[in-house]
């Protein structure tokens, strides 16, 4: 389904709605009753969405669905309890980016620097919807107390904390009917939640446990080009192929639906607070993610008889091709990650306030399997390849102090570590369903990073009406115990280490008590990450063949401009941005050698500058939010691929626009109508991608959710929603999902 939109449609309504707002005077709070990680007093960009908000508005199955409305946020969800693809995109950063943001959960990193890529998304899962007390995002690197992964966006979730004894239950179950191509048929989910929590004294305590059992539509799709095949009979004739175009309008052919995940996942939040005094907290999270996900495929070929066929030679109208076999793949994973975290802070709010915190995340078991065979057989076992990567994780160790010598000035300085370790082994084995691994690993990779940060920065009030906030980051970075192997081969990488230094400054003016004006300027350095440096592979004389383990960091220099205007039930916000990246990182075909070589490369020069507008008030009864983001996104030097140069930066569309409005008929009953919309965008730096709308595709898209609340009683409440309520067919690689319904049911004591 295609829909033609004005793009600016979704704004229309924040134009006109601010003739009924009235004034009020300038104020800027986040409220709730914990406080944000974030640095607030950078006048620069933070959105907000609080747990009242998401329960009125959002069909919330997963944590990342909180920050579906915000401005220029998009998370690439592809079903619920989407764990390996679910990456944040923000204004110049794309869904192919994940190393571009930062995500914490109560300050203990959620983001997964192993790698830059689909498969590295954030640990979503160690927050589930339901502990939510609020979402804090800050765009841009403009604070020197996040490292250069906070170049697109830093989001923090806040979480729940008891002040009396509370007991929280939900339910929730989702149903889709899928049809696509040769595929016709219904996906539901399970969810439940149970929470606890009371305080104590000085003791404080929350669990949070919760069950998702869901089925997603298909993901991939087998294909031939129609040009590959050889003309004549050859092969056994086969009916139920689908003709359509590629992502480039050539014909192919679609031959069924593989990766179609039935996922259960298990989640366990802990979390321990002692009060040694009423501005001294020390506190302990516990996390505990498992999930057992099988990935399914469908042939959409029969033979003569009616049977359906997976492998060898077939014949499709007078053209034959050959099926092999693992063209449609059989996986299942075996996954569970712990994740530990100890803070100790204090909160005077006087001369000094000081915080330490540590953090572990652990691969405790992490296993995908699959079958190396051929359907029918391979569902009975046989051989395949276990692909293992436990052991591998990350930790942080922060250690920062906040000085206030006078009412004029704020400082903030301190010490940070993050290492990463990633080991990932692919061996065969002679049962791919549960047998041990046999012989030799076929391809392995490893590697460790570690970045030790200081940073310091001011805020400073010089003038009535004037603030500024100016600061320095000083990262060094070590790359070590780098190795690609295969089973004859080794190749052992060098040791390296870097140092950078990166400035951030802001202003801003209180130019009348409704109108704030901000400027903001920083340089992020994201730094290669091990999978970028060390996964490839190796030939039989030890020489690499497809990584670069002398892979340049990412430099960007990102600049904001904002006015905000206070309404009485709301605000305004105008705000231009721009970044310039030198030596950006993605996967690229290298022209200028031969043999030709394909692997994450520099990319020198990429420019983006935009507007994006952001309104919220409430007119007429109704809770309005909406927001517009035009962006133009350009590579502008790529030596190494020069059909790439004035094209777009992949996975950034033109135009984004987020629009929400809510009715209170009384006290109990609320119904939210919202809707996203996304313009053209590509996949590939040299834009050769003209067709979004294809598997492998990235399509622009419109779609509509709508929400029912209705609060049964002081502990009862239920919810009825439907997400993409047009039912548009959209993509972005894999298809997105079709018309949900969802259905809540909730206690809360």
């Amino acid at each position: 389904m295609k829909t033609t939109m004005s793009p600016l449609a979704l704004a229309l309504l924040a134009v006109f709605a601010t003739a009924y707002a009235e004034e009020a005077p300038h104020t800027v709070n986040i409220v709730g009753t914990r406080p944000t990680s974030l640095p607030i007093q950078i006048p620069t960009t933070i959105e907000s969405i609080s747990r009242e908000d998401i329960e009125r508005d959002i069909n919330a199955t997963d944590a990342e669905d909180a920050l579906k409305y915000l401005p220029s946020l998009l998370v690439r969800k592809r079903y619920i309890g989407d764990y390996n693809h679910a990456v944040l995109s923000t204004r110049a950063s794309g869904t192919g980016n994940s190393a571009r943001s930062m995500v914490y959960a109560d300050g203990i990193l959620l983001s997964n620097y192993l790698g830059n890529g689909a498969t590295f998304a954030p640990r979503w899962g160690m927050v589930s919807p339901e502990e939510i007390e609020r979402v804090d995002v800050l765009y841009g690197p403009f604070s020197a107390a996040y490292g250069g992964n906070s170049v697109g966006a830093v989001v923090d979730y806040v979480t729940r904390m008891p002040a009396a004894f509370e007991a929280h239950a939900k339910l929730t179950l989702t149903h889709q009917p899928f049809k696509l191509y040769g595929s016709s048929d219904k996906y539901d989910g399970r969810q439940g939640n149970f929470a606890l929590g009371d305080r104590n004294g000085a003791w404080s305590w929350f669990i949070d446990m919760s069950r998702t059992d869901s089925e997603g539509q298909p993901l991939t799709f087998p294909t031939r080009l129609v040009s590959a095949g050889a003309v004549g009979a050859a092969g056994t004739p086969v009916t139920g192929a689908v003709a359509d175009v590629d992502r480039t309008n050539n014909p192919w052919y679609l031959l069924g639906a593989a990766t179609q995940y039935h996922t259960v996942q298990d989640q366990l939040k802990a979390k321990l607070a002692y009060d040694f005094s009423p501005t001294m907290r020390a506190t302990y999270t516990f996390g505990l993610w498992r999930n057992d996900s099988e990935g399914r495929p469908n042939s959409y070929l029969r033979d003569a008889n009616g049977k359906p066929v997976y492998s060898g030679a077939i014949n499709i109208n007078g053209r034959s091709y050959t099926l092999g076999q693992t063209d449609f793949n059989l996986s299942n994973e075996d996954l569970q990650h712990f994740m530990h975290g100890l803070t100790v802070k204090t909160n005077t709010r006087g001369v000094f306030d000081w915080e330490v915190a540590a953090s572990l995340y652990d691969y405790d078991k992490d296993q995908l399997r699959a079958a190396t065979i051929a359907l029918p057989a391979a569902l009975n076992g046989g051989n395949g390849r276990l692909v293992n990567q436990g052991g591998t994780g990350w930790s942080t160790f922060a250690a920062k102090g906040v000085w206030r010598p006078t009412a004029a000035h704020l400082a903030e300085f301190g010490y940070q570590r993050e290492a990463y370790k990633l080991s990932n082994t692919e061996t065969p084995t002679d049962n791919w369903i549960d047998s041990a691994a046999v012989g030799n690993p076929t391809s392995r990779f490893a590697g460790k990073t570690e970045i030790n940060s200081l940073y310091a920065q001011n805020t400073w009030k010089f003038a009535p009406k004037w603030k500024t906030v100016l600061g320095a980051r000083l990262e060094h970075w070590h790359a070590h115990d780098g190795v690609t192997a295969n089973a004859t081969a080794v190749a052992r990488h060098a040791e390296r280490s870097e140092n950078y230094i990166s400035p951030k400054a802001a202003l801003a003016y209180q130019a009348s008590e409704d109108w704030m004006l901000k400027a903001s300027l920083g340089r992020a350095v994201r730094m290669p990450t091990v999978s970028e440096l060390y996964q490839g592979g190796v030939n039989a004389a030890g020489q690499l063949s497809n990584n670069d383990p002398n892979l340049k960091p990412e430099k960007s220099w990102t600049t904001e401009l904002t006015g905000e205007r206070k309404l009485a039930d709301g605000y305004l916000r105008l705000t231009a941005f721009g970044e310039r990246t030198t030596d950006a990182l993605y996967s690229q075909t290298n022209v200028l050698v031969l043999p030709m070589v394909t692997n994450i490369q520099n990319v020198n020069l990429i420019r983006t500058k935009g507007l994006e507008v952001s309104y919220a008030a409430k007119v007429l009864g109704l809770d309005l939010s909406s927001s517009v983001t035009w962006t133009d996104s350009k590579i502008i030097r790529n030596d190494k691929a020069p059909g790439s140069v004035g094209k777009w930066q992949p996975r950034i569309p033109e135009w984004r626009a987020t629009g929400v409005a809510s009715y209170a008929f009384d006290d109990k009953l609320s119904l939210t109508l919202a809707a996203r919309y996304s313009g053209k965008q590509y996949s590939t730096l040299d834009n050769s991608d003209i067709n979004g709308f294809a598997y492998q595709g990235s399509s622009k898209y419109f779609t509509a959710d709508a929400r029912l609340h209705y609060r049964i009683n002081r502990q009862w409440s239920l919810a009825l929603g439907v997400d993409n309520l047009n039912n548009y067919q959209y993509w972005n690689f894999h298809p997105y999902p079709q018309r949900t319904y969802v259905a809540e049911l909730k206690f809360d004591l």
